[in-house]
């Protein structure tokens, strides 16, 4: 059954076409005399399309507000509000993107707010070839790919990074790396069986067959996820409501059954 949730391919953004899911009966025209729901349109970074393919329906269910979200790495989407993308509401996989547009007065005064703290997670998809059970293991000779995003365009990657030389074993490992455009591009790498191992998002994989090893967060940068309301929405009331649902609603606790961590209400 297609889902309920439609996504939209991100304004400009590339590689996105692995993103999109069947279009639901709500994409379609409404018919004659039917009255068109609200809509708004939210930049997401990659990590949460499947979070927010559930917070999305029920979000609707009880605002009547329609979102559309449009996923690619946080700094293709900061490029995009940079060059006017009509998005309502952006989710960052960081801070400092954020704070950025933020900084540009591209966020509405005020609207930024860390909704989730995110985790890092080293997957072994099943039928992979390497025998891993902890990151230092991916020296191992039998692990030939390990998938992670590109670092300079996804926090996630970054943090992989930061992870791996912080173990010491970046020099070994480093000849061994595929870049994915976000994080979500990472992770099918591994469902392809094109990378041995993958440093994802624990969201993306914490549900996923193989095995799954949550990163010490000690390892690397807290992955602060912050959001904030475009200044140059046209659906401003539509967006504080969606912002109001991630940090004070029923999305809080959404966010917490797929891995992430939650701030303390406002």
């Amino acid at each position: 059954m297609p889902s309920t949730q439609c996504l939209r391919p991100a304004f400009f953004a590339a590689g996105l076409l692995a993103f999109l899911v069947p279009l639901s009966a709500q994409n379609r025209p409404p018919a004659k005399g039917a009255t068109a729901k609200s809509e708004i349109t939210v930049a997401a970074a990659a990590n949460l399309i499947g979070v927010f393919q559930k917070i999305g329906p029920d979000f609707e269910a009880e605002t009547g507000v329609h979102p559309v979200f449009s996923f690619a790495s946080t700094a293709q989407l900061t490029r995009q509000i940079e060059n006017s993308a009509p998005f309502d509401v952006f989710a960052a996989a960081d801070s400092e993107h954020a704070a950025e547009l933020d900084q540009k007065h591209l966020l509405a005064p005020g609207s930024r707010a860390i909704y989730a703290t995110g985790v890092l997670a080293l997957w072994i998809p099943p039928g992979s070839r390497a025998h891993v059970t902890s990151l230092e293991e991916l020296t191992s000779s039998d692990v030939k790919v390990i998938a992670i995003a590109k670092p300079e365009l996804a926090p996630y990657g970054q943090a992989a990074v930061d992870t791996l030389q912080h173990l010491h074993i970046w020099e070994q490992v480093k000849s061994k790396v595929v870049y994915a455009e976000n994080i979500n591009i990472a992770t099918q790498y591994g469902t392809s069986g094109n990378a041995d191992a993958v440093i994802t998002a624990y969201s993306l994989v914490l549900k996923e067959a193989g095995k799954v090893i949550r990163v010490d967060e000690n390892l690397h940068q807290p992955i602060q996820q912050e959001l904030g309301i475009v200044a140059n929405s046209a659906h401003i009331e539509e967006a504080k409501k969606f912002v109001a649902f991630l940090l004070t609603g029923n999305g809080r606790s959404i966010l917490a059954s797929f891995g992430y961590q939650i701030p303390a209400k406002r």
